[in-house]
């Protein structure tokens, strides 16, 4: 685990760079009044933490400020830390075998790599993968399925260009089951012709899951890119709507400045992030614990200041 934290400590640097500049300034100010609070909401929602997790934010502080006596900056900033840990401390959701899982999420976010990562990494730990390519909508999500899948060495259930993602799915749960395999990856549309006609899709796919599951669970993943950031929250919101999420993973984490919007993301849907993009290498794909993120923020503002 210290391995995995210090990837993370060394990869988000521009998150955490971000972050510490804006908290840090707070630290100029002697008196915690109005003006105090005031800057530090807008320096949360500058720091790509939404305006209801940042008003939420300031609220609590404040009563613990009251509740604690709490008379300096920086025993204001350690309060702050508390507060943001305990919002993203939520319970887990462990992908349970064997299982089916939908990966959604709009065009662009590398679904296609993070699909093969999923694959490679469950494979290396064993277990039987089979792909689903139901993004059937756009021909060269096709064929970068099958090259991953060649690669890897798993089994894909793939369809002609245009055809009812609905098919696809259906035929590969089938399959799935037949040959016994642990888990079923189903990559899916990212854009269609409007908004509502892929929630509808994708909610068609879900319900064909559901219905057509057996004995596996449904464990269903959102794809979204660090670099959007506020926008990965209004597409986590959208996206869990039409396809109940059993977790996020979020990719390009180690190329953005707008790492903060993990915070609203936990604190608002409360859908575990289960993985973050580090790179472009398998392992890069690693395992995420809020709690050591929010640490990661809070350690570069004490190595600044010490």
């Amino acid at each position: 685990m210290a391995s995995v934290f210090k990837k993370m400590r060394d990869r988000v640097s521009s998150t955490t760079k971000k972050f510490t500049e804006k908290i840090n300034h707070l630290l100029y100010y002697k008196e915690l009044d109005e003006d105090f609070f005031e800057e530090l909401e807008e320096n949360l929602i500058l720091s790509d933490i939404s305006v209801n997790t940042a008003e939420m934010i300031v609220e609590e502080l404040q009563d613990g400020i009251k509740a604690k006596k709490i008379k300096t900056t920086e025993s204001v900033i350690e309060e702050l830390q508390n507060i943001m840990i305990q919002m993203v401390d939520i319970p887990e959701a462990p992908i349970h075998f064997p299982a089916i899982s939908l990966i959604v999420g709009v065009n662009g976010v590398g679904k296609t790599t993070t699909i093969a990562k999923l694959a490679q990494k469950y494979k290396d730990e064993g277990k039987k993968v089979m792909l689903a390519a139901a993004d059937t909508f756009r021909a060269a999500a096709v064929e970068q399925l099958e090259t991953w899948a060649s690669r890897i060495g798993v089994d894909i259930v793939t369809s002609r260009p245009g055809a009812d993602p609905a098919s696809v799915v259906f035929d590969a749960i089938h399959s799935a089951q037949a040959k016994n395999a642990d888990v079923l990856i189903c990559d899916t549309a990212g854009r269609l012709h409007n908004k509502v006609n892929l929630m509808n899709e994708l909610n068609k796919l879900n319900r064909i899951c559901e219905r057509e599951k057996g004995e596996y669970n449904i464990h269903n993943v959102l794809v979204v890119d660090a670099t959007t950031g506020q926008n990965a929250l209004m597409q986590a919101k959208t996206f869990n709507d039409a396809v109940p999420l059993s977790g996020i993973i979020m990719t390009k984490l180690d190329g953005t400045a707008k790492g903060g919007v993990i915070i609203p993301i936990l604190n608002e849907l409360k859908i575990p992030i289960e993985y973050v993009g580090l790179g472009e290498k398998a392992e890069d794909l690693v395992t995420f614990n809020a709690k050591d993120f929010v640490e990661v923020l809070y350690q570069a503002t004490e190595e600044i200041n010490s």
